[in-house]
């Protein structure tokens, strides 16, 4: 039983990009705007085909909140802010720990509601480094589910 949770298809790419861009505008408020120009096209053509990706959808089958996981890692987590609190993000969380296997996550320090987010379900931060994969200046925890 996957509670809603569907494997995500590359013709859902724009619109998981669409949920990406709205989740980061929501809560990434660190990030400028050239940052998530930079970023949208490294999600569409790059990031999401890395991952075993999955989506939940409303009930007008538009995609609300999708997951990403690699390698044991939760590599992406995004809500679309119309829904953020409904516990979507817990559902996804949840499937990535007991159906996928994922033991990790890292999150944006800056990103203050998912760092909470993740200490509220019981996820510990182990280490922090200061700068993201690209090696920007955007410091990251690494947790451990």
């Amino acid at each position: 039983m996957n509670n809603g949770i569907e494997p995500a298809l590359p013709d859902d790419y724009p619109e998981i990009v669409e949920v990406w861009e709205a989740s980061v505008r929501a809560t990434h408020h660190f990030l400028k705007e050239e940052h998530i120009q930079f970023f949208k096209p490294l999600i569409l053509k790059e990031y999401l085909k890395a991952v075993q990706l999955w989506c939940v959808r409303n009930e007008e089958k538009k995609i609300v909140g999708f997951l990403g996981v690699a390698e044991g890692n939760i590599e992406m987590l995004f809500i679309h802010p119309s829904v953020l609190g409904k516990g979507i993000g817990k559902k996804l969380t949840y499937y990535a720990i007991q159906e996928l296997k994922a033991k990790k996550v890292d999150v944006n320090e800056q990103n203050e509601q998912a760092v909470g987010f993740y200490h509220h379900i019981g996820v510990k931060t182990k280490n922090r480094s200061d700068l993201d994969g690209l090696g920007k200046p955007f410091p990251i925890l690494h947790m451990e589910l």
